[in-house]
């Protein structure tokens, strides 16, 4: 039996993920510095609620509360025991909240970064992450998870050592990275050499793509990258509400509902298949893209031009592949506040 996720690819030619995990969780009353995965056991039902508020708005599929819940992070909270717990319980909830939809939804087992360097810059081995990955997976697969989603990744080590581990669980997997510096990943990966990258896997995940990053407009950009590679995978775009502003004391991000309705439409419209929010994607946002979506028909192709005219201009001149030639001008002026 074919696994949920390609059973819905099979039969749709976009699906909607879901939003922010943390800025829901910090309106909810997660403390900054505290582990949002305690909450998968301590306040079960502010989870149940999170992955609910994601359906209800329309979401195909929603990512765990587990995106720290490798033992690296987890250690940071003298939880490192706990993992194969706190994972399975994340999924569990998310079974309960998928299985009473009333439609098909996809669980997918959020797994973030480490957040260690691996050797020889650093200290994390291969061997080392394959481990805390694999520990990370059996809890998500235990509790139910349809699909592993790799997310937020910018060492291609890092994405190897995760696909190695969705091998030994004998799960399928999605993954992103995020391309926040000048087009490229912290670690430097372009998405050309992402979309390369992932068809070397013995077990290459089911759809590939970016996620956060600086803003719409380069997450788009970095889409854009991906189809001019040729790729024939399915394409992930997860990109944040807008930028984030320090207001009132908190972080707001400045997306409106309608700046993400625009941005999902073009990131189908430019290949995209799984497109969702990141940081700052509330339910509002998530349901007028699901309604823009619906509605608007199919467009060309968007060139960097309408891109930066819809969603504001670039963070950079580059998109990181070193050609430079087709960036908008406009992307050296300062973004249109959303």
């Amino acid at each position: 039996m074919t696994d949920a996720l390609s059973r819905l690819l099979e039969t749709r030619d976009w699906l909607l993920a879901d939003g922010a995990t943390g800025t829901n969780l910090f309106n909810m009353g997660l403390s900054s510095g505290d582990a949002p995965e305690l909450w998968n056991v301590d306040q079960p039902q502010n989870i149940k609620k999170l992955y609910s508020m994601a359906v209800n708005a329309g979401s195909d599929l929603f990512l765990t509360n587990s995106f720290g819940g490798n033992a690296s992070r987890l250690k940071l909270h003298n939880s490192q025991s706990r993992v194969r717990e706190l994972n399975r319980a994340a999924a569990e909830i998310g079974r309960e909240v998928a299985d009473t939809a009333g439609r098909p939804v996809v669980v997918a087992g959020s797994v973030g970064p480490t957040g260690e360097i691996f050797a020889p810059m650093g200290t994390m081995t291969h061997e080392i992450a394959v481990e805390m990955f694999h520990e990370q997976a059996e809890g998500l697969k235990e509790g139910g998870a349809d699909v592993l989603w790799v997310e937020t990744i910018s060492a291609p080590e890092e994405f190897k050592a995760a696909a190695e581990a969705a091998r030994l669980a004998n799960m399928p997997w999605c993954g992103t990275m995020s391309f926040d510096t000048a087009g490229r990943t912290m670690m430097g990966v372009t998405s050309a050499q992402l979309a390369a990258l992932v068809e070397k896997f013995p077990n290459p995940p089911l759809a590939f793509g970016a996620n956060c990053g600086v803003g719409a407009s380069d997450l788009m950009r970095t889409i854009m990258g991906f189809v001019a590679s040729g790729t024939e995978r399915p394409i992930i775009a997860k990109g944040n509400a807008g930028i984030p502003r320090y207001v009132d004391g908190h972080i707001h991000y400045d997306g409106t509902p309608d700046l993400m309705a625009d941005y999902a439409c073009l990131a189908r419209d430019a290949g995209a298949t799984i497109i969702g929010g990141c940081c700052g994607t509330m339910p509002e946002h998530l349901a007028a893209m699901r309604q823009a979506l619906e509605n608007r028909p199919r467009g060309e192709r968007p060139s960097l031009e309408e891109i930066a005219a819809k969603l504001g201009g670039f963070s950079s001149d580059s998109d990181g592949t070193g050609d430079d030639s087709t960036t908008p001008e406009r992307s050296r002026g300062r973004r249109r506040r959303s």
